[in-house]
């Protein structure tokens, strides 16, 4: 009896409809009264009657249809502990046939890639659904380990720790244990998510299996996959055959030797996939690739044995999430369309059929400050990109995030299960449990998408005017590497011109000689005819 009372709380917001059902039946009897109570009606009475009938009927079925909406709103607000408004709902939802399965049994979604840009998608996408597969390279790419690596001889685990900290409902304390570092003597210099790691991979004998199970213990809704267990290194091929093994090294080289990246390849290059990547492909109904770094983050997971071609045996929605900003030393000056291209020169075509790009505003104050990194907009050429095969997909997927450019997750998440809401009902599967879940938070999440849009363009407004810009939507500017190298196309250029300067001044010279001859010539015949 107490849990049917809390339904007329204000909080519920039931018992509107509760009361439009109570009309409706009231109006209904009404017009079915008068007919039994009436011996004669004309044609007008009966009208009215029947219409008074009508409206009766009609608001009982709308009444119970939006009863029967608010009652799975109530369950997605007591469920979701990381709901729109910031708090857990206060509705006792074991008193409405609470079923935990409702989030377990949502889309099953696997986001391919690595560091900050597959988190931002996992924040976005985890008010939906709990199954989620993260999957991402386990190589430092010759980075020089850490401390707490060293001391524990473990592998590079840091995008594993990203990923798990997107997943945790509680992002920030999980975020904070995670990156902790002891300050005891003893364990001065060790990091906790290391030690975790290391202690669950002591006890299942396999980093695979220890990292399933860590997400277990640590009831983070998702799993987070290492692409490979084998230890690889990420090789770049620069255009004058000069390869760099080093991450941190390859802007230097590049920018050093002013050449751009060939092809990327993983080696050894019959490394094989982690138990559970290939199921987890196989099973999706969509594949997320990006953001990231394309030749560090993205690439290498899809050059692993397989993975490519399981992806594109899918029949998930495939989308690649693209980078709004370039990369200084890999991605300079490419636009949307080099990004693809990569992709497919080194996969082939198949593995996305859609990609989402930012055509939103970004305030010029904050790009000026990655031109002076060397990073600059990609530019969105549409026309190009439709010339190699993927349907684009234009968003404002771009905010400001501690003074940086990121990603927005909310509007990349609803893009998403848009998507796949569209794709239920082309399969009439509308009145289903997963699709009324989707589609009830998917509408919430406008909501609050929009009222975040205005307060944006009022703040990049403010930031404007404070710092005294034009507002323009992508300043050209040049990146370090763009102006190196248009030094060394300039000194080419001027190396020509001096040379075809001199060619000129060459053929003057030879004409002018020739023309002297030719006059020595003729002085030399005029003698002879006088003689005659």
């Amino acid at each position: 009896m107490k849990s049917f009372l809390e339904w007329f709380k204000s909080s519920a917001k039931v018992k509107r409809w509760i009361f439009l059902i109570v009309l409706g039946i009231a109006l209904a009897c009404y017009g079915f009264t008068l007919i039994l109570v009436t011996e004669e009606m004309s044609f007008q009475e009966l009208g009215r009657v029947i219409a008074v009938f009508v409206v009766g009927f009609i608001l009982i079925v709308l009444g119970i249809i939006f009863i029967q909406k608010r009652n799975l709103e109530i369950i997605i607000e007591a469920n979701d502990q990381d709901s729109v408004k910031g708090k857990k709902a206060k509705v006792n939802i074991k008193s409405l046939i609470f079923n935990r399965k409702v989030y377990d049994e949502g889309p099953k979604i696997v986001i391919i890639g690595g560091g900050q840009g597959l988190n931002t998608v996992i924040e976005g996408l985890r008010k939906y659904t709990n199954n989620i597969t993260a999957i991402v390279t386990m190589s430092d790419y010759g980075n020089i380990p850490t401390e707490s690596r060293k001391a524990l001889d473990t592998l590079p685990l840091e995008d594993i720790k990203g990923s798990i900290i997107a997943m945790s409902d509680k992002e920030e304390l999980m975020r904070e244990l995670m990156q902790l570092n002891f300050r005891n003597e003893r364990l001065h210099g060790l990091n906790f998510g290391d030690i975790y790691l290391t202690a669950m991979n002591e006890l299942y004998g396999n980093i695979s299996e220890a990292i399933q199970k860590s997400t277990e213990v640590l009831n983070i809704n998702g799993q987070v996959l290492p692409v490979t267990l084998d230890e690889i290194m990420i090789c770049a091929e620069l255009t004058d055959g000069t390869v760099v093994q080093k991450k941190d090294k390859i802007p230097e080289v590049v920018s050093e030797k002013v050449e751009v990246i060939n092809r990327i390849y993983v080696s050894p290059s019959n490394c094989k996939p982690a138990p559970g990547v290939i199921e987890a492909i196989q099973e999706a109904e969509a594949i997320i690739i990006g953001p990231g770094s394309l030749y560090t983050n993205v690439l290498p997971n899809l050059l692993v044995k397989r993975v490519s071609k399981a992806i594109k045996e899918s029949k998930a929605i495939k989308m690649y999430v693209s980078n709004i900003m370039t990369e200084f030393g890999q991605t300079d000056n490419y636009t949307l369309a080099d990004h693809i291209k990569a992709i497919q020169d080194h996969v082939g075509k198949g593995v996305f059929d859609y990609c989402l790009v930012d055509t939103g505003e970004v305030v010029p104050e904050y790009v000026r400050r990655y031109n002076k990194k060397g990073s600059e907009i990609v530019e969105a050429n549409i026309t190009k990109v439709a010339g190699l095969g993927v349907k684009v997909i234009q968003k404002d997927i771009s905010c400001i995030k501690n003074d940086k450019i990121r990603h927005n997750s909310a509007m990349i998440a609803s893009t998403v299960i848009e998507l796949i809401c569209n794709e239920l009902r082309f399969k009439d599967q509308q009145n289903g449990t997963e699709f009324l879940l989707l589609n009830s938070i998917l509408k919430e999440d406008k909501k609050n998408i929009k009222k975040d849009k205005k307060v944006n363009e009022k703040s990049k407004a403010i930031t404007k005017k404070a710092t005294k810009t034009v507002a323009d939507k992508k300043p050209k500017r040049k990146s370090k590497f763009s102006e190196k190298y248009k030094e060394r196309v300039e000194s080419i250029q001027n190396t020509e011109a001096k040379m075809k300067k001199n060619r000129e001044i060459a053929k003057e010279i030879e004409r002018l000689e020739k023309n002297k001859q030719d006059k020595k010539t003729k002085k030399k015949k005029k003698p002879s005819i006088d003689k005659k």
